[in-house]
């Protein structure tokens, strides 16, 4: 009995789709193709063929809903349909405090997988870690779920818990992480001193505050260093990106002149070209870049800008590749679009996209642990009638001498790449200081 209704309903909605089609074809540019007629007859007849024979009845605009979500998600890993939820956790994302276990996501081969995790957050300090696959999120198998339907549940009130379960390359078999859930709150800029004249910046993700809170730190850094820096280390490891313009303006802050990023697109609005302000907030001393596999989109921007201007070594491992630009295009007050419209060009017209940033010095993960114990070699000073130093009065190391600085692990075991950054800087200040006499 409803095989007559559904056939009227089909070939209603064929005529629709056919009129809206040839209204398009009136606006399209000559020699462009028209919608092509007979897929959409196809549409018509799966979406009726469900609501026909399927197990339950489907509500139409969930269909619909589903339909749009699957020709966005067709697109490219990054283009996908916002409901109002998740248009408002976007929105909230950007200002630096979220819901969630604090991971940046997303999907290779029907997996989620992490970007990176986000710095002192919950996932961070199970131990979860840049390129992990999630296959099971709870009692929820990962495979054939959305990333926005995984993400979901991911998320939660605070205090509760989710077991993930994680394979991980070296490990012979998927093992479970629980994590508990929290209100994220990110703090973009780190800084700290790492020895007299050498400072060090950590960008943990590109917010809208970013920029201003990367000026506000190095000047206190500077007035710690006694009003100048020797050189600095500006960690985006583990960074997955966020707000361009903060990304525009901390590559700004250390350039001088010259392209920071350039976009190319279809549509006009995406051809945009980023330009440097004359200034560089630490007088062009030397710098070192740290990256990773979890550096990406922003992060690769102000990488891929300090590279191509020569301002910066960029240290560490080839980054993420993700070079393409999302812009959000709201359908109406509460739902959303986020959709590809433009790549990334570094200054010297390098695309970011599924290539990277390739470091021009490549490190290894390495964990370095410290050797056994041995008897110090001896020196002159300990020989007996021994000469003196004709400048002061050398004398042998005291015992609290020898036990200062051994209640911090060296900086080499801790986090051998940022001790490798530092070496590299100490030899440019001296390779400066002497150039500059």
């Amino acid at each position: 009995m409803k095989k007559p209704y559904y056939s009227l309903m089909l070939v209603a909605g064929v005529l629709m789709l056919a009129f809206s089609a040839l209204s398009q074809a009136q606006t399209r540019p000559a020699g462009e193709k028209t919608l092509p007629i007979d897929d959409l007859r196809v549409f018509a007849e799966v979406f009726g063929r469900i609501k026909q024979d399927y197990v339950e009845p489907v509500d139409d605009h969930k269909l619909l809903r589903d339909a749009i979500r699957g020709m966005l998600s067709g697109l490219d890993p990054h283009s996908a349909y916002l409901d109002e939820d998740e248009f408002n956790e976007l929105r909230v994302g950007t200002s630096g405090e979220f819901g969630g276990l604090g991971v940046e996501v997303g999907m290779e081969n029907g997996f989620v997988k992490v970007v990176s995790p986000i710095d002192d957050t919950p996932a961070q300090r199970a131990g979860i870690q840049a390129g992990d696959p999630i296959i099971r999120i709870g009692e929820q198998a990962v495979k054939g779920l959305t990333l926005d339907e995984a993400v979901k549940l991911m998320r939660g009130k605070p205090g509760t818990k989710v077991e993930l379960q994680i394979v991980r390359e070296g490990r012979e078999a998927p093992f479970k992480v629980v994590v508990e859930r929290a209100i994220i709150k990110t703090v973009s800029v780190k800084s700290r001193m790492l020895e007299p004249g050498f400072a060090y910046v950590r960008l943990s993700q590109f917010q809208a505050r970013t920029s201003d809170d990367l000026q506000k730190a190095v000047a206190r850094l500077k007035k710690t260093a006694g009003g100048a820096l020797k050189g600095l280390v500006l960690d985006l490891r583990n960074n997955p990106g966020g707000v361009l313009q903060a990304a525009v303006g901390v590559a700004d802050a250390f350039l001088e002149s010259g392209t920071i990023v350039y976009t190319e697109g279809r549509i006009q609005d995406s051809q945009l070209r980023f330009e440097a302000a004359p200034d560089d907030i630490i007088g062009r001393v030397p710098m070192v870049v740290l990256v990773n596999g979890g550096s990406a989109s922003a992060s690769e921007i102000v990488a891929g800008a300090l590279q191509d201007h020569r301002r910066a070594v960029i240290m560490g491992q080839r980054t993420f590749g993700k070079g393409s630009v999302q812009t959000i295009v709201p359908v109406n007050e509460k739902t959303a679009i986020k959709l590809t419209t433009a790549r990334y060009f570094t200054p010297n017209g390098r695309s970011i996209q599924a290539e990277g940033i390739v470091p021009d010095i490549a490190l290894q993960p390495l964990e370095v642990q410290e050797g056994k114990k041995r008897e110090p070699l001896l020196r002159e000073s300990q020989l007996a009638h021994h000469l003196d130093n004709p400048n002061g009065n050398a004398k042998p190391a005291t015992d609290a001498e020898k036990d200062s600085g051994k209640k911090q692990k060296p900086l080499a075991e801790r986090d051998y790449p940022l001790s490798e950054a530092l070496n590299l800087l100490k030899g440019l200040a001296i390779l400066r200081s002497k150039e500059s006499t």
